[in-house]
């Protein structure tokens, strides 16, 4: 599990995929995003522009990320 600190409210979805070394690109991320790849605290979610928060959970390829 990769612990993310969050540094003020929230988080973009594919800004927090490029953070964490999850994807090379944000073009990368917006097409997993895209391709439904991603999950939200466990639900399949499609917005790219995703504001994600503390306590918010992001599975990727196997991994999680835990928003701290």
């Amino acid at each position: 599990m990769i612990k993310f600190k969050l540094e003020g409210e929230f988080i973009p979805l594919i800004a927090l995929l490029k953070a964490t070394s999850l994807v090379q690109s944000g073009g990368e991320a917006q097409t997993v995003v895209e391709e439904g790849l991603v999950k939200c605290n466990g639900e399949v979610d499609f917005r790219k522009r995703l504001k994600v928060r503390v306590g918010d959970k992001i599975t990727f390829m196997g991994n999680v990320v835990e928003v701290i």
